[in-house]
């Protein structure tokens, strides 16, 4: 999962805020500030010919097939630069600055989605900025530094201090993290498409349950009904109508058996009525390994995230089920600081991955969507233990709390 910054944006820039001390005019600070005022030159330079080379060609080449392509790698390309900057400025300037939050390009699906996200990153646009306005000041700071050293010995210590001041102004001012709103909108975008999806997928699942299940059984249904009625209109009813509608009658119970499944699925009555700790238990009985099902809730989270907390140890049970061949296994849910966890451990042969092809993929993405974290431990050879984080929200109806 991705790691989130916790910062929001210039404001945290640590100790450099507070105001400079007095110091002796050519004491170590002065002397990397010096370094940083000559160095600017060819640093500006090689930034302003990077814009101007790839994102004006990338900006002119916008009506060909490349442009666009090419505009959002220099834009990812951008972003790379402000990160030795702001290397170069925390090393010589002290300027210490969190780096931005990266583009949540892999959890962006399709990809022109993927090319749009790029192409309006704040982030890469700002350092865009920020290497075109550089040359015209790093030529200025370069020919007085220089001059200074030479001519105005005395007060260079002060002239340095002064144009380092406005360094770290334009720092601070281009190449901080985007705010948190900023930030969330990109993260919520992205997000958007992977719930889209998750629920496009979960509508599959149920018209092709309702076809392939019920659906198919209340035909079947229909048609052997139809065919006794005709017997018994024809006067014919014997042993084979009442075969054929003792088999109708088992197709009913089936289909309606299907049907409780299918909208337990959805959402199962016992979650409604009596909460996690009863569903939980519920699905772990129905688990072929032995589960033992810890719940420690003074209250009950919003309905989607009890919902979601539900299905996420579904899966992981039936994982369990088919997969570890585990002799036990364990659920643990709790709260704690704002957040509900969740635990689930086997000590099954391990080496489920996020890539491995039963589901934790689509578990993880459906939790990073609502702002959740999902972390899989499970060395080869076992045990396996999976942690899933959710924001706790608090439930707004009254009714089945506590």
């Amino acid at each position: 999962m991705t790691a989130r910054i916790s910062s929001t944006g210039p404001a945290a820039t640590g100790a450099d805020d507070r105001p400079p001390r007095a110091r002796l005019a050519y004491d170590l600070p002065t002397w990397k500030e010096i370094t940083h005022l000559l160095v600017n030159l060819p640093v500006s330079l090689l930034g302003f010919t990077y814009v101007m080379t790839v994102l004006v060609t990338g900006a002119a080449l916008t009506i060909t097939v490349v442009g666009l392509p090419l505009l959002a790698a220099g834009l990812l390309g951008a972003r790379k630069l402000g990160r030795l900057e702001r290397a170069r400025a925390r090393a010589l300037l002290g300027v210490r600055i969190d780096e931005p939050s990266p583009l949540p390009l892999h959890r962006t699906k399709g990809a022109f989605n993927r090319l749009w996200l790029a192409l309006k990153d704040p982030v890469g646009w700002r350092t865009v900025l920020y290497d075109f306005i550089r040359l015209p000041w790093g030529i200025l700071t370069f020919v007085v530094t220089l001059t200074s050293l030479f001519v105005l010995w005395p007060v260079l210590p002060f002239i340095a201090r002064g144009l380092a001041n406005v360094d770290r102004a334009m720092v601070r001012a281009l190449l901080s993290p985007s705010d948190e709103l900023e930030r969330r909108i990109a993260e919520l975008e992205s997000d958007r498409g992977v719930v889209v999806d998750t629920a496009a997928a979960d509508l599959r699942r149920i018209e092709r349950d309702l076809h392939d299940g019920a659906q198919a059984r209340l035909v079947n249904l229909a048609m052997g009904l139809g065919l006794a009625k005709e017997k018994l209109l024809e006067g014919r009813a014997d042993e084979h109508v009442a075969a054929m509608v003792e088999e109708a009658h088992g197709e009913v119970k089936l289909a309606l058996q299907e049907l409780r499944d299918l909208a337990r699925g959805i959402h199962p009555a016992v979650l409604t009525d009596r909460g996690l700790d009863a569903a939980l238990s519920a699905v772990a009985s129905r688990c072929t390994v032995p589960v033992k099902v810890t719940a420690d809730l003074d209250t009950r989270p919003a309905a989607a995230i009890e919902g979601i907390a539900y299905f996420t140890v579904s899966e992981l049970l039936q994982n369990i089920s088919k997969h570890s061949a585990a002799r036990s296994a364990s659920v643990d849910v709790w709260r704690s600081d704002g957040r509900l966890l969740i635990q689930v451990w086997d000590d099954g042969r391990g080496g489920a991955r996020l890539d491995g092809g039963t589901g934790m993929r689509g578990l993880a993405e459906r939790l990073d969507a609502v702002d959740g974290l999902f972390v899989v431990e499970s060395p080869p050879g076992g045990p396996t233990t999976v942690t899933a984080e959710l924001p706790w929200r608090d439930r707004k109806d009254a009714p089945g709390q506590g």
